[in-house]
């Protein structure tokens, strides 16, 4: 246990009923030092939520990947700010005060965030009352110096993607500030998140990002089982590796082709969009879904692999094919043109900002939620970690392709030591003889039979952070879940300055962040 994690400890005014990892009641003095301990980085933020109120952070311990939720009570609305020493901090802080009206003492930047002043009231999930839009425009921050022009780029775009609006100011072609205004897909996730059923938010969280439903169900899956006490037959846990890894894959082969496409070198977005869609056949053909969506709920799953050998034929194939398009992109010289030296992220921004999968692996922060904290069957499996430190366009291609080798043999591991037996329990029985925390315990005694779980799950974009409090009947009472895109888009906008406008495409398909999974 780290050094920090053991302070915590001792300074918490409880420590709640949260599985696996405490979840600890602190004072204002305790959530100060922590917040200056996540700012000299002794800690990555992982997560900063609300509900009525409390405040809830989320600390990863960069040792070993533990992780620990810190609440601090709200009597009268107020808590201070996390962002005013932490900036990853502060799109969170905003979002806080559009959806619950808290007010986060000393927050450097309390414009609207989800808020775009079209909703009707304030504080949607906290206090409702109605305030009528003022139709006031978004104030978007200077940017000072030689003569600047600003280009304004969305919210509505010419592809068939989501909606976000860009605002560049630049000097000529040079790009000197990016500012990035999101949140036109909120959807309220944590509002359908409160008092519902178990099937219900699991289909809520399983569409949270589409490209992403196979890891948010996992997450959602862990996190509840924690909650609830429920064990897992071992062959459900090994189907859902097999299905993570396939999303895995098919989302790195789209990623990479589309990179490549940006730099107008199509070929490759034609070949790549051909093997995605042998994935999304082959995930239809074994577990009845393109996108295996709503196969992985709590207790297991709800599909057994159904042709092995759709699966075997698959990696045999992009194995034969895969490796020339790693070759024409290495040998392409205009592509690499494009690519080396452009959109850099320095690694002490990524391990600042705890940046997840490719964005933060390329630029030197070794972490994977599959090794640490880790999670079954990942133990029992052989991969390597995909990491590489310059930082720019090309590092993040090159994690996507080293990757794209790794599912390949983790996909053919799982297929080969498959083991037999039911792909999920029923969650009745667990639920009539929930479990009581143990004498001598970390955890308090449940109030009103409520219980938590946390997960972290390796997503093909990095980590997601799912978690839950329910009750004994195992109805979900409230819930959160955090993209990886909630820490990767400000990076874009470091990434980006000093380049050339042309170079934006390029840049943001590289990092490829989720609109859906940031906006909630």
């Amino acid at each position: 246990m780290s050094t920090l994690r053991t302070a915590l400890l001792n300074t918490a005014l409880t420590i709640e009923e949260q599985r696996p990892w405490p979840r600890i009641t602190v004072d204002v003095d305790t959530w100060r030092q922590a917040t200056l301990a996540i700012a000299a980085g002794n800690a990555t933020l992982s997560g900063l939520w609300a509900e009525p109120g409390a405040v809830h952070m989320a600390l990863l311990d960069d040792e070993d990947g533990a992780l620990m939720v810190l609440t601090l009570a709200t009597p009268d609305g107020r808590f201070p700010s996390v962002g005013l020493t932490h900036p990853p901090a502060q799109r969170f802080e905003r979002a806080i005060v559009d959806l619950y009206g808290f007010v986060a003492d000393g927050m450097p930047d309390d414009r609207l965030w989800l808020d775009h002043d079209r909703w009707g009231v304030r504080a949607p999930l906290g206090s409702a009352a109605f305030v009528p839009a003022d139709g006031s425009a978004y104030a978007f921050l200077k940017a000072e110096g030689p003569p600047l022009h600003q280009i304004a780029v969305g919210p509505v775009h010419a592809g068939i993607i989501e909606p976000g609006h860009f605002r560049f100011s630049a000097n000529g072609e040079i790009i000197v500030r990016l500012e990035e205004r999101l949140g036109y897909v909120h959807k309220g996730i944590e509002g359908l998140l409160t008092d519902t059923t178990l099937e219900a938010a699991a289909k809520v969280v399983a569409r949270v990002s589409g490209d992403s439903t196979v890891a948010y169900s996992l997450a959602f899956a862990r996190a509840a089982e924690a909650a609830l006490g429920v064990g897992v037959p071992q062959r459900a846990i090994w189907l859902r590796a097999l299905m993570t890894e396939l999303e895995r894959l098919a989302n790195h082969l789209g990623d990479i082709g589309a990179i490549c496409n940006d730099a107008a070198f199509a070929l490759m977005l034609a070949h790549c969009g051909m093997l995605r869609e042998e994935v999304l056949r082959a995930a239809k053909a074994a577990f009845g879904h393109r996108l295996m969506m709503d196969r992985i709920v709590p207790g297991g799953v709800t599909a057994d692999l159904h042709d092995s050998g759709a699966i075997k034929a698959l990696t045999a194939y992009i194995r034969q094919r895969f490796p020339r398009l790693v070759e024409l992109y290495d040998n392409t010289a205009s592509l690499q043109n494009r690519t080396v030296s452009t959109g850099r992220l320095s690694a002490g921004l990524a391990r600042r900002f705890g940046a997840g999968g490719p964005i933060g692996r390329a630029s030197g922060r070794a972490f994977d939620a599959r090794k640490a904290p880790g999670y079954p069957p990942y133990g029992d499996l052989d991969f390597k970690m995909a990491v590489r430190d310059a930082g720019d366009v090309d590092a993040r291609i090159w994690v996507r392709i080293d990757e794209v080798y790794e599912s390949l043999e983790l996909i053919e591991q799982i297929v080969d030591r498959l083991p037999p037996g039911p792909i999920a329990y029923p969650l009745a029985p667990a639920l009539r003889e929930r479990r009581v925390p143990q004498a001598g315990g970390l955890a308090n005694e449940p109030r009103d039979g409520a219980t938590e779980g946390l997960a972290l799950i390796e997503s093909f974009r990095g980590d997601v952070l799912v978690w839950l409090r329910t009750d004994e009947t195992g109805r979900v009472l409230r819930g959160t879940v955090r993209d990886p895109s909630a820490f990767q888009w400000p990076l874009l906008e470091a990434a980006i300055e000093g380049n050339i406008v042309a170079d934006f495409p390029l840049c943001n398909k590289s990092f490829n962040c989720s609109y859906s999974g940031h906006d909630l």
